[in-house]
């Protein structure tokens, strides 16, 4: 059954190409290079999160922190001493703000938009030392926050879900006409992260009060907002009872199906949902199949992906690249990696290019496989046709590695690439490190976060509290619990009992101690014998 139907979906190629079969795909240098070097590399480019493409997040493309991360090095050097003076002056605020406004007060910065932006983008894991310091830079004369400092503000109080902060600041920006649909949506965002769906759509219905009026782009946006966060089965009450405000659309259901696929993964809710389009008359493109393939991809029914991708192609429906990459990792997840290759040299003779996610779909699997060196095969072809690896690229291999030198190699690759590590990366590894064992490592990697433009999260702590105390490194384990409470991150229950009980343990053994030392060796007897 599944020899027929992989046979319909990949054409016989060529004997020359079916000969190369098993050397990997056709020669890279035959294809003119995408990046030219000096570009820089992307590190969010799709594949492996989303299951080799087909769905992706349903078309948001914002993301909900709005920063530039200003690399320091690249600020004038005025500029970045003052960046250096309001963070170092505001990190306490948590643990001793009158101290900190007094620190922020005779820091001697001067408040500009590039120093606020950047002080915010370092502050941004530290909400009351962020909001302090733009609070301060407010009052300072000469100076009023501008559009990308205000969001940039807005961002991290949303995000930490101080959100009658976050409105007083947009009645603010609106008062300042600084105000946007954008900066709205963000809010709306993290009302659905934070599962508040009546908070989500109140700031959407509140748009008119702000000058705007909600069109279909801030519609959609609210039902991506609602899916992304699993919210999903609210976005479809939603839909269905706003029709008439907002007629029927292929691609309003679109984003409710990549919702049940992709965010929910049920596949029940998606053949449900897929099933309605056709009673309701919505017609299915080439979007609605790229969410069905990916569900079924990542949910392992290899049948159902090939009977999807052959029944689109019956139906007109010309597969696009997403189609190709979903279809690509379902072959090699399934150990048809040979299949998968096929497939690609398939969509190129189409005249559809193979980008990052497509290698990415062949590498992710491969390296769950354990079939590394296949893996590595794959990466040295992407980079031969000039592709640029992604970070999501580089989190696959380093899942795999078994040996610090292998981490660092990979690491330097990544600098070499410009392909910048993120937060889950320093994650993965501080948990990898802390497994083998491997403490200067760790110490590295955490004294490396700050360079690479990133503060730690309470993820991060929550690993390296996690990571130290199971070494027996309890002091030091001790010592960044401390840390992360002044920073303003709540522990998890877990990490606190572990933390609490340890001390606890630590005090009474020093109370032991100090009776032992001055009252000698206490007898366990009643009446020794004489």
């Amino acid at each position: 059954m599944l020899r027929s139907l992989l046979a319909r979906a990949i054409p016989r190629s060529s004997s020359a190409a079916a000969a190369a079969t098993t050397r990997g795909f056709t020669d890279p240098r035959s294809f003119p290079l995408l990046f030219r070097e000096g570009s820089r590399l992307s590190t969010s480019q799709g594949g492996i999160g989303n299951g080799g493409g087909g769905g992706g997040n349903g078309g948001d493309g914002e993301e909900d922190d709005p920063f530039s991360f200003a690399d320091l090095q690249k600020l004038p050097p005025d500029v970045a001493r003052d960046v250096e003076a309001v963070v170092g002056a505001a990190e306490g605020f948590h643990a001793d703000a009158a101290r900190a406004r007094g620190l922020l007060e005779r820091c001697g910065a001067t408040a500009s938009e590039p120093v606020v932006v950047a002080v915010l983008a370092r502050l941004r894991n530290s909400c009351a030392a962020a909001h302090a310091a733009f609070r301060w830079a407010s009052a300072q004369p000469g100076y009023a926050p501008g559009r990308h400092a205000c969001h940039s503000m807005l961002a991290i109080l949303a995000k930490h879900r101080r959100f009658d902060d976050a409105r007083a600041l947009l009645d603010q920006m609106r008062r300042s006409s600084l105000a946007s649909p954008a900066a709205v949506m963000l809010l709306i965002r993290r009302y659905c992260a934070a599962r508040d769906v009546a908070g989500a759509v109140a700031a959407f219905r509140a748009l008119p009060s702000l000058g705007f009026r909600p069109g279909v782009a801030e519609f959609h946006g609210l039902l991506t907002a609602l899916c992304r966060y699993k919210n999903v089965q609210d976005a479809e009450h939603l839909l269905l009872s706003s029709e008439k405000e907002f007629p029927f659309e292929t691609k309003s259901f679109n984003v409710v199906l990549n919702g049940w696929c992709n965010m929910v993964r049920s596949v029940r809710e998606a053949k449900r949902f897929w099933n309605a389009m056709e009673i309701k008359g919505i017609k299915r493109d080439v979007v609605s199949y790229g969410s069905m393939i990916s569900c079924f991809s990542k949910a392992g029914s290899l049948d159902t992906v090939m009977k999807l991708f052959n029944r689109m192609k019956e139906a007109g429906v010309i597969p696009d690249r997403k189609i190709y990459n979903a279809v690509v990792y379902a072959l090699a997840k399934g150990r048809c990696v040979n299949e998968a290759k096929a497939l690609v040299r398939s969509m190129e003779e189409k005249g559809v290019a193979p980008d990052t996610a497509t290698f990415n779909s062949l590498i992710r699997p491969l390296c769950k496989a354990r079939q590394v060196q296949e893996a590595r095969k794959m990466l040295d072809d992407m980079l031969g046709r000039g592709l640029s690896p992604s970070v999501r690229t580089f989190h696959a291999l380093l899942d795999v590695a078994r040996s610090p030198i292998e981490v660092f190699d990979l690491l330097d690759k990544m600098k070499e690439l410009q392909c910048d590590p993120e937060m889950d990366t320093f994650i993965m590894l501080i948990r990898k490190f802390c497994r083998w064992r491997q403490h200067d490592s760790v110490e590295k990697l955490w004294s490396a976060m700050p360079a690479n433009g990133l503060s730690p999260d309470r993820s991060a702590y929550i690993v390296l509290i996690h990571g130290l105390f199971l070494n027996g490194r309890l002091e030091e384990s001790a010592k960044y619990y401390e840390e992360m409470k002044a920073k303003g991150f709540p522990p998890e229950k877990k990490t606190e009992e572990m933390i609490q009980a340890w001390l606890s343990g630590r005090e009474l053994a020093k109370a032991s101690a100090s009776v032992g030392s001055r009252g000698g060796s206490v007898s366990l007897r009643s009446n020794p014998r004489k």
